[in-house]
């Protein structure tokens, strides 16, 4: 059987962890780490653990009689004329979307397109249970909501897009038709800006299966010192993988502290004493300038901004990712380094700002309206995110208009390091101001709420996961900051500081318009390098 844990709806109550200790295990007071594709021995257990969870947060791989029943109601009425559907990526977007909309009703023919030979699997458990060793990465596969009818395409590459002709093109020179097309095609790892620096044995990035597999046998081979390069939530998720295993691992980062570019500074020094606590050699304000090999090609030594230098064997290069988009360079759609724009309906918009109705975007690669930031575009590379996005988008693809849903969600991330549970509902960096509104800094368990031009915009908790709802409707009635309430282990002086939050650099485009006629006008994307 398999399962997958929703994190974001998880807080913490440890159930499961009693029902089936062998397949989820919580190493800190909230964090939780599970088994996702346990043997069948297991499957009463955890029908029980997922009958316990109080939350409803354990997703397993079957379909009620019910289920089945609705979805065959649901098919009478859904939208006619759409008869082909093909979603490009196929991880966790793209499954979703799948599972929807067979389970919504829709009968016709759906493809999936994965440029990877496997099928969907979770990403969230390759840099933790699968880096540690507790979990192959082949045992990472998603659930499905029973038998999925569907045509896969994996190992193929979408190169290109006509829209016209309603055809998505492959690397093999195949071309796919369609009605609608979702595309989920996600992000990918940023490599080591140096490429010969990057081909040296023992430098890694953590985005796909065989990456995971790939680091998890170095960590495996106990190579002495590891090198994380960057302290975003995968470079400090990989450095606790690494002193869980008993290795020495130097983060070194070019911000303030550890998760700055998410959390702000302020925060980001708590994450930065939890690391040093551990026993991490985390060094901020400071960037890596070189990876030198022997004569092997083997990685040996890295040498730092400040002048000095670290023998290491290994690098894990923790930069961030870009979304894949190129495939769609040329076919009129606003696409770019941000993703593919789209409506809060998940309907990608052309170059010109017009709503297209036959295609729609999910997931990672999404950039999409968000009303309580003011309407700000934002792209996000969340799990939550990328399960909503994916149901509404396939809800969309099938329904008239009057009844198509819009995702305003909230959004919500969580990452799981050092025994410690971080989780985030709002956008932290939409802020200026942060205070503790419940807790202690010095446990590492409290609430930190977010503030922007005295109305609160986010909460981050550490191994306090119970009050994520709570603020979250907070922020959905921009109530005051600082927050004015009577709850329980509120500190005795709540007084804001600056969230220290690093602007972001704006994107760069030249927009080009031809033409005399209004009928001529186009806007041409000039991709910058």
């Amino acid at each position: 059987m398999r399962l997958v844990v929703d994190l974001t709806r998880c807080q913490g109550y440890g159930q499961c962890a009693f029902a089936a200790p062998e397949v989820f295990r919580m190493p800190g007071d909230e964090a939780l780490v599970y088994e996702p594709n346990p043997g069948e021995e297991q499957r009463e257990k955890v029908l029980r653990a997922a009958a316990s969870c109080p939350v409803r947060a354990i997703v397993l791989d079957y379909q009620t009689r019910e289920t089945v029943a609705a979805a065959k109601t649901r098919a009478r009425e859904v939208a006619t004329g759409v008869e082909r559907i093909v979603i490009v990526g196929a991880s966790l977007a793209g499954l979703r979307a799948a599972d929807t909309l067979r389970r919504e009703g829709f009968t016709g023919s759906l493809t999936l397109i994965g440029d990877e030979p496997y099928e969907p699997y979770d990403r969230i458990a390759l840099s933790k249970q699968v880096l540690t060793g507790w979990v192959p990465a082949q045992h990472t596969a998603l659930p499905r909501s029973g038998s999925l009818d569907a045509q896969w395409r994996l190992g193929q590459p979408a190169v290109g897009l006509d829209r016209r002709n309603k055809r998505v093109l492959l690397a093999d020179g195949e071309q796919v038709a369609f009605d609608r097309l979702l595309i989920a095609t996600g992000v990918r790892a940023r490599p080591w800006p140096n490429a010969d620096e990057a081909a040296l044995d023992g430098v890694h990035t953590v985005r796909s299966r065989d990456d995971a597999a790939g680091l998890r046998q170095r960590l495996a081979a106990d190579p002495g010192h590891v090198l994380v390069i960057g302290a975003g939530f995968i470079g400090c998720e990989v450095a606790s993988d690494c002193r869980e295993l008993g290795l020495p691992v130097t983060v070194a980062d070019r911000g303030p502290a550890p998760l700055a570019g998410a959390l702000g500074a302020a925060i980001g020094r708590v994450a930065a004493q939890m690391q040093r606590d551990a026993g991490v050699d985390l060094r901020c304000g400071v960037s890596v300038h070189a990876l030198e090999g022997d004569a092997d090609g083997r990685l040996r030594r890295a040498r730092l901004s400040d002048g000095s230098t670290l023998d290491v064997n290994v690098a894990v290069a923790a930069l961030g990712a870009k979304r894949n988009v190129e495939w769609l360079y040329g076919s009129g759609l606003a696409a770019g380094q941000w993703g593919v724009a789209c409506d809060a309906g998940c309907r990608a918009f052309d170059v010109n700002g017009l709503v297209t109705d036959d295609i729609f975007v999910a997931g990672d690669v999404a950039r999409f309206p968000q009303p309580v930031y003011d309407y700000q575009f934002m792209a996000l590379e969340h799990w939550g995110n990328a399960i909503d996005q994916a149901e509404i988008a396939a809800h969309n693809m099938i329904s008239a208009g009057p009844d198509q849903w819009p995702h305003i969600a909230l959004p919500v991330f969580w990452s799981t390091q050092f025994g410690t549970e971080i989780k985030s509902i709002g956008v932290p960096t939409y802020a200026d101001e942060v205070v503790v509104a419940q807790g202690s800094t010095d446990d590492r368990r409290f609430v930190a709420a977010y503030g922007r031009r005295g109305r609160i915009t986010a909460a981050v908790t550490f191994d306090h996961g119970m009050w994520l709802e709570f603020y979250g409707r907070l922020i959905e009635q921009a109530a005051p900051f600082p927050p004015r309430l009577r709850t329980v282990d509120q500190p005795s002086t709540r007084q804001p500081v600056p969230a220290e939050v690093r602007p972001e650099p704006s994107p760069q485009a030249t927009v080009v318009l031809t033409g005399h006629q209004p009928s001529e006008r186009r806007a041409v994307l000039v991709h910058g390098g």
